[in-house]
């Protein structure tokens, strides 16, 4: 049996109409990537036929899997499981939505093949190219300010959805992630810089998906989510 390469994960939470498309897309960049290589789909808790969709793609396609939840999991906790079930020894996820150009997956895999532990995309860095409507662009910006300069992070952009790993260094490090929701993606990447692990970052073409409006309440949620951590490594863990 041939060893696989990359394991590309897809979080999914009633996202059907967007796993219609990201399927064939991810078959197709994926294969001129890699001749070894599977799709895990994440699908947490769905109602939206999302989970048979899956099943119908796997029933034709070995590399296509599915790992189901019947209840909501969270995004963290549902990554922590699939980057546990991976079989490739390059673990990759993106959102569904394909919002980040998939053109960028080359790059992506290859920095993990080159020696880095990580590699993300970042929509924060000069060369990068985003659409997004401005309160959002600027709660980013002040968020990831708030985490380089309290959890003393190098990392410009660490909520953008499109990330690669070295398998085996990652899977250390899961056992200290405590965060099982959105957070999961800084927080994964700020224990990992304090552990050592070497982490590239590049711009990316990346494009807003809908319903991505900010509320007062996810502001704060972002405050009290860095302050926990930081609380996390400099008291509780000490």
């Amino acid at each position: 049996m041939t060893e696989t390469e990359v394991t590309a994960i897809i979080p999914v939470f009633n996202d059907r109409r967007s796993l219609e498309i990201a399927i064939p897309v991810s078959i197709k960049i994926l294969a001129e990537i890699t001749p070894s290589f599977e799709i895990l789909v994440a699908e947490d808790g769905s109602s939206d036929g999302s989970a048979e969709l899956v099943t119908e793609y796997s029933g034709k396609d070995p590399r296509i899997r599915l790992l189901h939840s019947d209840e909501r999991q969270g995004r963290g906790r549902a990554l922590n499981r699939a980057i546990r079930e991976a079989r490739g020894s390059i673990v990759c996820y993106y959102d569904v939505d394909l919002a980040t150009d998939m053109y960028h997956l080359l790059e992506l895999v290859d920095s993990v093949r080159k020696g880095y532990d990580i590699s993300t995309g970042s929509r924060l860095m000069p060369e990068s190219d985003i659409v997004r409507t401005g309160g959002r662009d600027f709660a980013s910006r002040t968020y990831n300010f708030l985490v380089r300069a309290m959890l003393g992070s190098r990392v410009f952009d660490h909520q953008c959805g499109f990330k690669a790993f070295n398998r085996e260094q990652i899977l250390a490090i899961l056992p200290a992630i405590k965060d099982n929701h959105w957070f999961w993606d800084t927080e994964i990447l700020v224990r990992a810089q304090k552990q050592g692990c070497r982490v590239r970052e590049f711009p990316v073409h990346w494009r807003a998906g809908k319903g991505t409006t900010v509320r007062i309440k996810d502001i704060f949620a972002m405050g009290s989510a860095i302050m926990r951590l930081w609380w996390q490594i400099h008291v509780s863990e000490d």
